[in-house]
């Protein structure tokens, strides 16, 4: 919904109805993930995708009939439906979605969630979308705060607390409970929508490569922040597509920047007097990503002098250096997307190989558990 909800915005402020399909659960090779949203203007307007064309047609028709009859529901959509081909979704996957009629009525808080997204602040949304009553019923969390409920305090507070545990790491998921908030049971669900600031890419060193891997790492939803202590070369000009220019040396400006397990940090400096004071503060962090350019040379120069600082074996072994995927590539841009390449594969877990040589599923990330089945579809 972060994608879209400024776009629907003026709808809900004027008061005017919008149905809001969501992606609550995939299987397969669902085409989007978990959280991807499409609205439906009372117009017929069309904001925001949830397959990537594959079933907008009949969401489009299922949103339709919520905006008549106000009833919001789930739908599921997989290649073991007889229609599939007929809706578009060939692509091996199945996917659920729930579709909400909103207004000012429904969802009151629509717009403090909306503002909070805007000035990034961390905010949950629960809501009930499969329950044998009060399908609907929302609660929009902070850390510290708990607005509504889902029918009664038992599952409210099971709820709040999965929510704000997935909150802490930014995760959208579906909550199995029971009618009562038990665990390992499976009458209830509830959705769980996090929005929570983006996580930061800090790039060290105000070089060629440093400003094609911040327009990268910008596209993949970081918010980036380059720092050099060089002042004519860490510009805003250098550096446009970068949130933050900060002019200061990388090992006093680390301490002072909260660092944690989304964080990436690149080290392009390839200059001993910037990358080692920074990267032994860097490897005893908690960050997620910590790579460093240079040749195969600098990078075994780099570790004896990280050694001889006190590094232990198992501090460097989180070095990714040199830093990215063999990609064969020799310019800036091709050298940021391997760099963005090997930082997608360390996040998610991906094999590093050719996907025509892979028998496991293409998406890694799905929300059904791994003994859960896909749902038939008749």
């Amino acid at each position: 919904m972060r994608e879209i909800i400024q776009e629907v915005l003026p709808s809900f402020n004027s008061n005017k109805p919008f149905a809001l399909a969501t992606v609550t659960r995939t299987w397969s090779s669902a085409p989007r993930p978990v959280g991807a949203a499409m609205a439906v203007l009372d117009s017929g307007e069309v904001i925001g995708s949830v397959s990537g064309g594959c079933v907008e047609g009949a969401i489009h028709e299922a949103s339709l009939e919520v905006l008549k009859t106000k009833i919001s529901q789930s739908v599921t959509y997989g290649v073991s439906d007889d229609n599939a081909f007929a809706v578009g979704l060939t692509c091996g996957g199945t996917i659920e979605l729930y579709i909400q009629y909103v207004d000012q009525s429904t969802f009151p808080d629509f717009a403090d969630v909306a503002n909070k997204i805007e000035e990034k602040q961390a905010v949950a949304v629960a809501t009930l979308v499969n329950a044998k009553s009060g399908i609907g019923a929302r609660i929009v969390l902070t850390k510290n705060e708990a607005v509504g409920s889902l029918g009664n305090s038992h599952l409210d507070h099971a709820a709040i607390e999965g929510a704000r545990a997935l909150l802490m790491h930014g995760t959208t998921k579906t909550l199995k409970l029971g009618p009562n908030g038990e665990n390992r049971m499976d009458d209830v669900s509830v959705f769980v929508e996090s929005f929570a600031p983006a996580p930061r890419m800090i790039i060290f060193g105000a070089i060629d490569f440093a400003a094609a891997v911040a327009r990268i790492g910008k596209f993949m939803g970081y918010y980036v922040i380059v720092c050099d202590a060089r002042e004519l070369f860490a510009t805003k000009r250098r550096f446009p597509d970068a949130d933050e220019v900060i002019i200061d040396w990388p090992h006093r400006y680390l301490p002072k920047v909260e660092v944690d397990e989304s964080t990436v940090i690149c080290v392009l400096t390839h200059d001993p007097k910037f990358d080692v004071p920074v990267l032994e503060i860097a490897l005893r962090t908690s960050a997620g990503y910590i790579g460093a350019m240079g040749s195969r040379r600098t990078h075994e120069d780099r570790l004896l002098r990280l050694k001889e600082v006190g590094m232990t074996d198992a501090e460097l072994a989180r070095l990714k250096s040199p830093i990215g995927l063999d990609l064969g590539g020799r310019t800036p841009e091709e050298t940021a997307i391997s760099i963005a390449a090997e930082i997608i594969s360390n996040q998610v877990g991906g094999t590093n190989q050719p996907l025509t040589k892979g028998s496991d599923p293409i998406h890694k990330a799905s929300l059904a558990s791994e003994d859960e089945p896909a749902p038939v579809i008749n």
